[in-house]
């Protein structure tokens, strides 16, 4: 078991910049930063598991798989551009995205989630 608690520390992360293609991203305001971690699973597997943190800013992006997050720390709004829903998440929020949903991300405090994600042909 990897324990992930509101208000732990999570340790050290990496720098994830806005960089990979397939997602697409749209910076909409201010400056995000991204950083993340992945705990178990990740490129070549069907599954990961990890930690991402995220500065206040907004971005568009294309998400990578299913994924089950969970807020520890922080807030943001979620909208879904196919649906128009939007979803408030803070912490001990959890929430499920598939893959391929566009999204936009409006991170109003400094956001991090532990997330489980899924993608058929593998990350």
């Amino acid at each position: 078991m990897i324990p992930y608690r509101p208000g732990d520390d999570v340790g050290p992360l990496e720098d994830w910049p806005f960089d990979n293609p397939a997602s697409a991203y749209v910076i909409r305001a201010g400056n995000p930063r991204c950083s993340g971690r992945i705990d178990a699973g990740g490129p070549g597997h069907a599954t990961r598991l990890g930690i991402w943190r995220c500065t206040v800013g907004s971005f568009d992006c294309t998400e990578q798989g299913d994924e089950l997050m969970t807020i520890l720390s922080g807030r943001c709004r979620l909208t879904d551009h196919a649906s128009g829903k939007t979803y408030d998440l803070e912490p001990n929020d959890s929430h499920f995205v598939r893959d391929g949903t566009r999204v936009t991300w409006d991170v109003t405090e400094d956001l991090t989630k532990v997330f489980f994600g899924h993608k058929a042909g593998g990350y």
